[in-house]
């Protein structure tokens, strides 16, 4: 097998939680042509339906936060595709606000999504690949879980992400003598719905802080998505890959 042979996911079923927008859908795309078939687990059907089409992939309605939905997603792919070879816990939301005023509603909403989300989802499609020996989980992490973002604050977010990291390690241990390996990518500032990175009011801190000074494109983690999803990273589990531009080495 070459280098780039080891890059390739041809025969793999892949599951992308939030797939259908964002870096969700580059995920998908990315999975998509490195040769995995494609499962997109998102609440909006429709909208997944459309990606779907586009990407030859398989769309399931899924809340992250019910388990129940969770395993009918996972019942849902096995039917249709196969054992799932790759799970990448992307679905996450973000609100901005000051801890003295952030809604009990947003706090509960994040973690809902970002922690238990990904943890429902870890569970299940984990206890899969467990008991098969073999088995990628790919978490989006953030630099958020590392540094407090300026000029805005979002602690429910950061302090999501921050758990993220380390239940990404948790499993990882855990999980690493039964073939499965876990590990995170946490992207910097990328222009995505959730980061308004064009708005002249988060440049200083967001682009002119950065060593690259500018802020990546969703398309540009596409691949560090495929090298974690794929045997390109064999030895690697418990890690977070950072992809910043930077930022992080101030």
């Amino acid at each position: 097998m070459t280098v780039l042979d080891s890059f390739r996911l041809d025969g793999r079923v892949a599951v992308v939680t939030g797939g259908n927008r964002g870096l969700g859908e580059v995920f998908a795309r990315a999975l998509r042509d490195a040769g995995a078939r494609v499962a997109i687990a998102a609440r909006d059907q429709e909208r997944s339906e459309s990606v779907a089409r586009e990407l030859g992939a398989t769309a399931v309605t899924t809340d992250v936060t019910d388990p129940a939905s969770v395993a009918a997603m996972l019942a849902a792919v096995t039917a249709e595709l196969g054992p799932v070879d790759v799970l990448v816990n992307n679905a996450g939301v973000c609100f901005h606000g000051a801890a003295l005023e952030v809604p009990e509603e947003e706090w509960r909403a994040v973690w809902d999504v970002n922690v238990d989300g990904l943890w429902h989802c870890s569970r299940a499609v984990g206890a899969q690949m467990v008991e098969r020996g073999a088995g990628v989980i790919v978490n989006i992490g953030s630099l958020s879980a590392m540094i407090v973002n300026r000029p805005q604050m979002q602690p429910a977010y950061n302090a999501s992400k921050a758990a993220v990291h380390h239940l990404t390690r948790s499993l990882a241990a855990e999980w690493a003598p039964f073939g499965v390996r876990v590990n995170a990518l946490a992207p910097g500032y990328v222009k995505t719905e959730m980061a308004p990175v064009d708005e002249p009011q988060f440049r200083r801190h967001w682009i002119e802080d950065t060593p690259m000074r500018r802020y990546a494109l969703p398309e540009e983690l596409g691949p560090s998505l495929v090298y974690l999803a794929s045997d390109a990273s064999s030895f690697m589990t418990g890690s977070v890959l950072v992809v910043d531009g930077g930022y992080s080495v101030y």
